[in-house]
């Protein structure tokens, strides 16, 4: 049994009350009201984002991340024929920081700047107040949607940076040479306490499990992602009516792998991510090679997945440091530590990957 704490606030009383309703939830619903829910849900409620708060992103490490990804996307809009307007979509955009500092880049490009017209996609209304006052400035257009498929259509650049991980995960565990899907139940005390569903999982839903993981040991634990998969055909339908590129960038392996990888952060240390929903951050590593296959069976072009610290070095982040220290000497240290927390192996250069999906018939991408 999950060592958690007593349920007490009114989210936790809430989805106890479901469960003893209706019985054991999917890990995903779970994971998606302790995030969403709009009252007490943790993305709905708070600014979870810094190094005084509850994780840290790459674009807040250091500017040259978001300032990288500017000068990438520059170089996908002229590889898609320089379309104006187009169509900058960022999901999940955190504080605003990285778009800032794409901005920022694109003032190298004058015509790619002039081109831009910028859509957040953003669930919380806590984070909506930071990203407006972060790019109250800006010098294009800036909207704001709660779900991709809102967007503005045509010709689209659309970033994700630790938006994947965030998405309802669901988990299957093999049981007797049969997957069964690993549920949120409530134990005889009231704690939340994973169990497992009495029936096999539907054959729609063993379509979910990697292929490659199907023929895993008793006991394994298997995660999919349906949202992803919507993601994907709304990518390849779009860029079927209209050229574009889509880059995510997230923590996971590079082949798909079993295991339990639900976790749950507060002030930067792992929690039982069932204990207190609402009150911490749920992520799952994202399953790299399930998206480029998905996206080829959807009939986009993929390149990568490729190493966060590869990618950002192929796009010259030693030199963008290098200039920034020469500029501003007194701040040499700090420069080598922000280069070091985004490249290193053992920090985030290779727990983070990297994948572009895009139009076919379109030159590649670079960094790949």
């Amino acid at each position: 049994m999950t060592d958690n704490t007593c349920v007490k606030n009114g989210l936790a009383a809430r989805m106890a009350a479901r469960i003893k309703a209706g019985g054991p939830i999917s890990a995903g619903a779970f994971m998606n009201e302790a995030l969403f829910d709009p009252r007490e849900g943790f993305y709905a409620t708070k600014d979870p984002i810094g190094a005084g708060e509850d994780f840290i992103t790459a674009p807040e490490i250091s500017q040259i991340f978001g300032e990288l990804t500017g000068l990438w996307l520059a170089g996908c809009w002229h590889n898609m024929g320089r379309p104006n307007p187009v169509r900058l979509i960022e999901l999940g955009p955190g504080r605003g920081t990285m778009m800032k500092d794409i901005l920022r880049a694109a003032r190298a490009v004058p015509e790619f700047a002039a081109a831009l017209d910028i859509t957040l996609v953003e669930a919380s209304p806590a984070l909506m107040t930071v990203q407006a006052g972060r790019l109250a400035d800006a010098p294009c257009p800036v909207g704001w949607v709660s779900a991709l498929e809102s967007a503005p259509k045509g010709p689209a650049l659309i970033i994700g940076n630790e938006f994947l991980d965030c998405l309802p995960v669901r988990q299957f565990v093999r049981h007797e040479e049969a997957w069964h899907e690993r549920l949120v139940g409530l134990g005889d005390d009231g704690h939340f306490d994973f169990v497992r569903s009495a029936a096999p999982a539907s054959a729609l839903e063993l379509d979910m499990i990697p292929p490659s993981l199907r023929d895993a040991k008793d006991g394994e634990i298997a995660e999919c992602r349906p949202a992803i998969d919507s993601i994907i055909d709304h990518l390849a339908i779009r860029f079927k009516a209209a050229p574009g590129a889509a880059l995510f960038i997230d923590y996971g392996p590079m082949n798909s792998e079993t295991g339990d990888t639900l976790q749950a952060i507060t002030a930067h240390k792992k929690v039982d991510p069932l204990a207190a929903p609402g009150t911490a951050d749920i992520t799952a590593r994202v399953d790299f090679a399930q998206i480029a296959h998905q996206g080829r069976a959807a009939g986009l072009a993929c390149a990568g997945p490729v190493t966060q610290g590869n990618w950002l070095k192929k796009l010259g982040l030693e030199y963008r440091a290098a200039d920034l220290m020469r500029k501003n000497p007194d701040q040499k240290a700090r420069l080598a530590r922000q280069v070091h927390r985004l490249t290193d192996r053992d920090e985030m250069g290779d727990l983070f990957k990297v994948i572009a999906l895009y139009g076919k018939g379109q030159p590649a991408p670079e960094g790949f």
